[in-house]
């Protein structure tokens, strides 16, 4: 049970800071983070997130809003990781973690 909240907390993180990484090099690069490489392989590490955030939020939310909804969802997926870690070492003993 360790091993799976451990594979979701570490997925959620990964591609958390693909999405912030991709959110600062946007910020960075402007108008040509199209063509930076960079850029594109954090775009890579995100999609699937983003098109996840696509299919679940509704019609009326913007395009350019879905990798802020991505990121969200995976914070919140991530602090429930977290949590269900926390209590699942308490309950088996923190030697055993």
């Amino acid at each position: 049970m360790l091993t799976l909240i451990l594979a979701i907390k570490l997925i959620a993180e990964i591609a958390l800071m693909a999405l912030f990484g991709q959110w600062v090099l946007g910020l960075l690069a402007g108008e040509r983070k199209s063509t930076n490489l960079f850029y594109q392989v954090l775009e890579q590490i995100g999609r699937p997130f983003v098109l996840l955030a696509r299919f679940i939020t509704p019609r009326f939310v913007l395009e350019r809003h879905h990798p802020l909804v991505a990121f969200l969802l995976l914070g919140l997926v991530w602090v429930g990781a977290t949590v269900a870690k926390i209590s699942h070492c308490v309950k088996i003993g923190v030697q055993l973690c």
